[in-house]
């Protein structure tokens, strides 16, 4: 059992765990990932580092409700564990030690950029983070971000906070602008990714991206991560999860990410049902009294 030492909620959906694992934590770099189970007969789900420290032997890790595992993972609380936490998996990214990196969070991709951006600080490099959400409520974690990037621009699509429009849309600005770009590392939903890197091909920016397709082991044994990468097969869990994004065959990606919509849509029925009859049977049973 792992313990979660620290929780922050960052949205109604959206939860930060700071979890006890020496090992994991001393081992850990930037772009890299673990896999958690929430109890001992439950589905592994992949999650990016958000940030580890050695010396406290903590590793964090912000976990978004999807479906309905993580939605019970989002249902711990400071004190509780994870049954597993294997890692870290996957390759590190790496680091520019100079020039102008750009790293694009969408929504609970803020949360994943946020170990490579502390991983570039010490160096003589500059940056800046460029991340969204549909509205203010829902962009998390600017106040870390802005603890190791040198640039921190918000957008939100209704723009109640920050640039009004998508990451891209900024990112596009920034570019046009003539602003000098090194390298662009773009995390967050598939369909994001794939606007960042059609944002960026027409002026030749090396863009990568992290892709999170369905895992099961982590390991590379089982080949459900499988993507093509400039005609090649790769397994996004041990030969990424960061990638060339002009390499990626994006829609072949997003038609393997909906394999399994309709078996993970009756799964969070399935949860929310027995949760809400658990619930039920908790609760306390008020009794008439005389003159009621």
């Amino acid at each position: 059992m792992f313990e979660i030492v620290e929780t922050r909620q960052l949205t109604p959906v959206t939860k930060l765990f700071e979890v006890r694992a020496p090992l994991v934590a001393k081992a850990a770099r930037p772009g890299q990932f673990v896999i958690l189970r929430v109890h001992g007969r439950g589905e592994r789900i992949p999650v990016t580092i958000t940030d580890a420290e050695p010396a406290a032997g903590t590793v964090t890790v912000v976990i978004q409700e999807v479906g309905a595992t993580s939605k019970m993972a989002n249902a711990l609380q400071t004190g509780d564990g994870f049954h597993d936490l294997a890692g870290p998996l996957g390759e590190a990214a790496t680091l520019r030690s100079s020039g102008h990196v750009v790293c694009v969070g969408g929504g609970f991709g803020a949360a994943a950029i946020l170990s490579i951006l502390k991983g570039l600080q010490p160096m003589a490099t500059r940056t800046s983070a460029i991340v969204g959400a549909r509205t203010a409520e829902l962009v998390i974690l600017e106040d870390r971000l802005r603890a190791v990037a040198d640039a921190v621009h918000v957008c939100t699509d209704d723009g109640t906070k920050g640039f009004k429009g998508f990451v891209t849309d900024r990112l596009e600005q920034l570019i046009t602008s003539g602003e000098a770009i090194d390298e662009i590392v773009a995390i967050g939903p598939m369909m994001m990714m794939r606007a960042v890197a059609r944002t960026t091909a027409p002026y030749g920016i090396p863009t990568l991206v992290s892709l999170d397709p369905i895992m099961i082991d982590g390991t590379g044994m089982c080949g459900a991560c499988r993507v093509t990468v400039n005609g090649e097969t790769k397994f996004a869990c041990i030969d990424g999860p960061l990638f060339d994004a002009s390499e990626i065959d994006f829609d072949e990606l997003v038609r393997r990410n909906k394999t399994y919509r309709d078996e993970e849509g009756a799964a969070l029925e399935r949860y929310d049902v027995a949760h809400c009859h658990a619930e039920r049977a908790a609760a306390p049973v008020l009794h008439a009294t005389a003159g009621s």
